[in-house]
C-alpha cells in the first residue's frame, strides 16, 4: 500500500501517480487523501481513481496536516507492507520491485533508498543526491536520512500511536 497525503498538490500530481502506474511490480495500491486542497489536485486524483481501481480516493473537509492526513490513509491501506510517498515525489520504475525483493530475500520490516532531488524535470537541474547510508543508529539520532521512499511493515506501525502532529515534516 502506497500511502500519499496530498494537500494543493496540482503541479506535480500527475507525475507523481504516473511514476506509481508505471511501476515494474503491479502488485500495488495506492491510496490518496487530499487534505482540503484549493487547486486542481481532487479533479487530477479522481480522473486517475476512475481509470486504475488500485487507486483510492478520499477527500477530508477539514485539514488535518500531514500527520492526520497520513493516519487516514494508514487506515484506508489494505496491503501488509506501507510505503510513505508524498504527493510531489517521482518513484524510479523498478522502487517497488526493489523494495520487495529485499524484504522477501532478507525478511526486512523496513526498507528505505537514495533519493534525488530536482529543481525541475530536466535531470541537469539537480539540486541534491542523497546516498543514503546503512542503518546506524547514531547517524539516525543526528540526521533524519531514512524519509522518502520510505517501505515498513504494517504491523510496525499498528503497535503506536501512528502519526502525531508534533512531528509534521519529519513524520
Amino acid at each position: 500500500s502506497i500511502i500519499t497525503p496530498c494537500y494543493n498538490a496540482e503541479k506535480y500530481l500527475a507525475q507523481t501517480i504516473e511514476s506509481v502506474l508505471s511501476q515494474t511490480c503491479q502488485d500495488w495500491e495506492m491510496l490518496i487523501v487530499d487534505d482540503c486542497s484549493s487547486d486542481g489536485s481532487a479533479q487530477i486524483i479522481e480522473e486517475y481513481s476512475r481509470k486504475d481501481s488500485r487507486i483510492k480516493y478520499q477527500k477530508i473537509e477539514k485539514n488535518l496536516g500531514i500527520s492526520g492526513n497520513t493516519n487516514i490513509c494508514f487506515g484506508m491501506a489494505t496491503g501488509d507492507y506501507i510505503g510513505l510517498f508524498d504527493h510531489d515525489d517521482i518513484l524510479h520504475p523498478s522502487v517497488l520491485f526493489e523494495s520487495m525483493k529485499k524484504i522477501c530475500d532478507e525478511g526486512a520490516d523496513y526498507v528505505y533508498c537514495d533519493e534525488a532531488t530536482f529543481q525541475s524535470p530536466d535531470i541537469n537541474d539537480l539540486i541534491v543526491l542523497h546516498f543514503k547510508p546503512d542503518y546506524s543508529k547514531d547517524n539516525l539520532r543526528a540526521n533524519n536520512y531514512i524519509c522518502h521512499f520510505s517501505v515498513f511493515a504494517r504491523e510496525l506501525l499498528q503497535s503506536t500511536e501512528l502519526f502525531r502532529s508534533a512531528y509534521d515534516g519529519s513524520q
